[in-house]
């Protein structure tokens, strides 16, 4: 066997592994690259070690020799966000991320992306949460949760709002108060939940609205909340097009029908955003926006390893 054809050991755990291109490509998936990139890299570093005639080779040095080999590749950007997630992936406390926004701004994509780059298993969209408490509430009693964000005006016409607004409020955005309101019950029994579980969350959904609820009520996780938009009128409105398309469920016409309504929506939910410091993520091309949220995640994330951890890493 030449040197070239030997595996490549992976020493400093109870069971030593061969290195794993694929293994690789999946942590420095991480950095928001995409898989085929990824796996290059991946290819690349494997082809620097076994010209250097490395056979062992430790975690420490495995990870300090990809963050150079991605410098290299695609830039100092993604060599840092690779070096962070390995500190936050010391984490003592869960990951809660809160991924709001109007209705076909690309939530649910972002959130299934986010969570196979970060090995995050358990995803929960806030529809869920509210056909859970649809089947307990009966439309006489919570008439707000029977039915979408952005058309709840007219199950509440007439009747009085159980939130604070200002006089002439705009009943679409009464109506998504009062659903926010209703379904931040379960969004933080969910979260808490995930606490004492200590299990990483993400949660997403329109009714993630900024205000409702602060991280600063969940000792015990490291809650990174952000809002999403699309600011372009047309492109949001393809992407309802392009929604029906891949999913039976969901014609295009009925959200179509209440475009107006979601963009009010939007607007008020920016404006929230804007209010309480909540970070704002455009929409416009998936590889790009997942390339900002991870970045934005995992930045967060560090903020929570402990000192002691950073310290000894050297950081």
């Amino acid at each position: 066997m030449t040197q070239q054809q030997r595996h490549i050991v992976i020493s400093g755990e109870e069971h030593q592994l061969p290195y794993s291109k694929g293994l690789m490509a999946a942590a420095i998936m991480a950095t928001g690259l995409a898989p085929a990139r990824a796996y290059r890299v991946a290819e690349r570093l494997e082809d620097e070690l076994h010209a250097r005639g490395v056979v062992l080779v430790t975690h420490e040095e495995l990870y300090e020799q990809a963050r150079a080999v991605l410098v290299e590749e695609v830039g100092e950007r993604y060599g840092n966000t690779f070096a962070k997630w390995q500190l936050a992936r010391r984490l003592q406390q869960p990951l809660v991320i809160l991924i709001g926004g109007a209705t076909g701004v690309g939530k649910s994509t972002i959130a299934m992306q986010l969570a196979g780059r970060l090995g995050i298993t358990r995803i929960i969209p806030t529809d869920a949460i509210r056909e859970v408490m649809r089947a307990m509430l009966t439309p006489e009693l919570m008439p707000s949760l029977h039915t979408s964000s952005f058309d709840v005006e007219r199950q509440l016409a007439g009747r009085p709002s159980s939130t604070t607004v200002p006089r002439n409020t705009d009943p679409v955005i009464l109506g998504y108060r009062e659903q926010s309101a209703a379904l931040a019950v379960g969004i933080r029994a969910l979260v808490r939940r995930a606490i004492m579980e200590r299990t990483d969350l993400i949660l997403e959904g329109a009714h993630i609205a900024p205000g409702f609820f602060d991280r600063g009520e969940f000792d015990g996780a490291v809650v990174v909340p952000f809002v999403v938009t699309v600011d372009d009128e047309e492109l949001h409105r393809s992407h309802f097009i392009l929604r029906a398309h891949e999913s039976r469920g969901r014609p295009a016409d009925r959200y179509l029908e209440h475009f107006e309504n979601i963009r009010k929506i939007q607007t008020y939910v920016k404006s929230l955003a804007e209010q309480h410091d909540t970070p704002i993520v455009p929409s416009y091309n998936l590889d790009a926006t997942l390339s900002e949220v991870i970045e934005l995640v995992v930045s967060e994330a560090v903020r929570g390893v402990p000192a002691r951890e950073l310290v000894q890493q050297g950081r």
